[in-house]
């Protein structure tokens, strides 16, 4: 059952969880069938689903930076989204492809709910296979109260790569870190676990975009 949002900052969230401790892993990944092509050299706006846009912009900025570093072209989606329009899919679309954007990156608090036998089912099913008239739509609604998402200090989020080009899911994965210390060590660390992901399915390659 989805959540209702509460007033707890992801910082907050963080800092319940206690000092930093064990590594961050990817417990669960999903890859679509078929080559992916890459990212390289383009633009790929970062979001992070939270209704905090003071959160947001600390969030997608250290997702943006990485993969810049990467070889893509990171942009932060509160850079190319009003606030107010963020859930507005009508609205959001336009403005991104006005942008040149040819990729997505999601990153998301989430419950420990996924069954890694069913991960198939559950990434290749309508709701997350297609970014427009799928995932944004209900993406928003499923936002977790933080105080839901700790288990043994356990923070769970998941990530999700869509080609705008395509308009379909290309990657997701699922990252568990134990007592992270910090917002900014468990982004980095999921950020780089996720980016080594990406480069082994081909989507992204080490160094500066050209």
């Amino acid at each position: 059952m989805k959540k209702a949002a509460v007033a707890m900052s992801f910082v907050s969230l963080v800092a319940i969880a206690g000092p930093a401790g064990a590594d961050t892993t990817l417990r669960s990944t999903w890859a679509a069938d078929g080559p992916p092509g890459t990212f390289r050299g383009k633009k790929v706006v970062t979001l992070f689903v939270s209704p905090d846009e003071q959160e947001r912009r600390g969030v997608e900025g250290l997702l943006a930076d990485e993969l810049t570093k990467r070889g893509a072209l990171g942009v932060p989606a509160v850079t190319l989204i009003p606030a107010e329009e963020i859930r507005d899919e009508a609205k959001v679309r336009p403005r991104l492809a006005a942008a040149g954007v040819a990729g997505a990156v999601i990153f998301r608090l989430v419950s420990d709910d996924r069954k890694l036998g069913q991960l198939g089912t559950y990434y290749g099913g309508k709701t997350y296979a297609s970014l427009w008239g799928g995932y944004w739509g209900v993406g928003w609604d499923g936002v977790y109260a933080p105080g839901d998402l700790i288990t043994q200090h356990d923070i769970h989020v998941e990530v999700l790569v869509y080609s705008l080009d395509e308009n379909r899911l290309l990657w997701a994965g699922q990252s568990s870190t134990m007592d992270p210390g910090s917002a900014s060590k468990l982004v980095r660390d999921v950020v780089k676990k996720v980016a080594a992901a990406m480069k082994k399915a081909g989507l992204i390659q080490e160094g500066a975009p050209q």
